[in-house]
């Protein structure tokens, strides 16, 4: 039976491979694309795909966001793009509800789309939907140990920043610097105590003075002496100090560079 389909994800490029991938499955048409939360609610709401490609993290907010702005009754089926570590992908297993991690790999990428194909010939949605918001709060409550946002008071007004606006945080004497896309922002703290409240999987602490969001990474690349020149997605760039070679590299691993 045919299929359609929408794939969700912040990257160009993590787009353009499940495009890919898709050629292999000729009764799956590609019916509409978003690169942030809020198109992805629009166009599932507009086009009601009968399957997407879900990145787990996006800019704004992600997919498990996603999942709850639509609702249980307006939920397509699923096949998650994620880069969590083993205990969501467990829960994935369990639940019924298919992933694939990052970077893709082909086998696996046939073996999902064989799975949802399954499940919708057998509309199987409401029990999978039940699941689904079953999954979000065992995550919910995984994830409330680690900070997710941080109270500033600047020129009497009081201005939350999320941690996933925030591209690299800096030492600056007994301040946190909290640098954005276009905007700066100075919390008293000190970066051993911030390296312990934010998410390992999200900061990596690449210098005594910085930890970086790894969702804005571009490229890594070896300098000399282990030192490594980080990219990021809005061109500034941030050298790591040699002492911190490992976590960098535990990085690269991870991520496939």
């Amino acid at each position: 039976m045919p299929i359609t389909a929408a794939i969700i994800d912040d990257e160009f490029l993590a787009r353009k491979k499940v495009e890919t991938l898709l050629e292999d499955h000729s009764f799956v048409t590609i019916i509409g694309e978003a690169k942030s939360g809020t198109q992805a609610v629009d166009l599932i709401k507009l086009k009601s795909p009968d399957l997407i490609f879900l990145d787990v993290e996006m800019p704004d907010f992600g997919g498990f966001d996603v999942i709850k702005k639509l609702g249980s009754k307006n939920i397509p089926y699923i096949i998650f793009t994620t880069a969590y570590d083993q205990y969501a992908l467990k829960a994935f297993d369990v639940h019924a509800v298919d992933y694939l991690l990052k970077p893709l790999d082909k086998d696996r990428f046939n073996d999902a789309i064989q799975l949802a194909k399954e499940r919708i010939e057998q509309k199987e949605s409401a029990e999978i939907n039940k699941k689904v918001f079953a999954l979000l709060n065992q995550i919910e409550k995984k994830d409330n140990q680690f900070r997710r946002l941080f109270e500033i008071k600047e020129k009497g007004r009081e201005i939350s920043v999320r941690t996933d606006e925030i591209y690299v945080l800096e030492a600056n004497g007994n301040y946190i610097e909290l640098k954005l896309d276009d905007k700066k922002y100075l919390y008293r703290s000190t970066m051993n105590a911030l390296a312990e409240e934010l998410d390992p999987k999200e900061f990596i602490r690449v210098h005594r003075s910085y930890l970086i969001n790894t969702r804005y990474i571009k490229s890594c690349h070896y300098l000399t002496n282990n030192e490594y020149k980080f990219k990021l997605k809005n061109s500034s760039e941030v050298i790591s100090g040699r002492g911190f070679k490992e976590n960098v590299q535990a990085y690269l691993d991870n991520s496939g560079s």
